[in-house]
């Protein structure tokens, strides 16, 4: 994961509805960032249609999927924190869910922001979730962005 942020275009964002659904696997680290994102919506004149919990990383693909079959959003957020152990299955719960999720969002027409964090370590993922760099923040603008996107070329 780079250590750059991007620059956001939040034109015309203002009203649109972002649901978000989070882990309760490393609880802390995966509040930071919804604490964060939530935030962000409201700051940027965003509404946050749903909030919705769940087990761990592997489960938010279906979940994204639920929800964005029955609930009337413009994106969808998914947060988690998945942090090396022993093994290497964080590789095989990063992997996984992100191509689910491209997948989903690209059947739906949907934008779904994978906010899943994917570290080698504890003091990583701190960084990333509590620390300087703020993807809570950066997930929830790039969800607004690829809603308003989505919604200039509505047909």
């Amino acid at each position: 994961m780079s250590l750059d942020s991007p620059k956001y275009r939040l034109d015309n964002v203002g009203g649109l509805r972002v649901a978000f659904i989070a882990a309760r696997f490393n609880l802390d680290l995966v509040d930071a960032l919804l604490e964060k994102g939530i935030a962000s919506v409201k700051a940027n004149g965003g509404v946050v249609a749903a909030v919705e919990r769940v087990p761990g990383s592997a489960e938010l693909p279906v979940a994204a999927a639920i929800l964005a079959k029955s609930l009337e959003v413009d994106a969808i957020v998914v947060l988690g924190v998945v942090i090396k152990g022993d093994t290497d299955h964080h590789l095989i719960i990063g992997e996984s869910t992100a191509h689910a999720l491209t997948s989903l969002a690209v059947e739906l027409n949907l934008p779904i922001i994978n906010g899943i964090l994917v570290t080698n370590d504890l003091p990583q993922a701190q960084a990333r979730a509590l620390g300087a760099m703020d993807r809570g923040t950066e997930f929830a603008q790039t969800a607004l962005e690829m809603a308003a996107l989505k919604n200039k070329w509505k047909k």
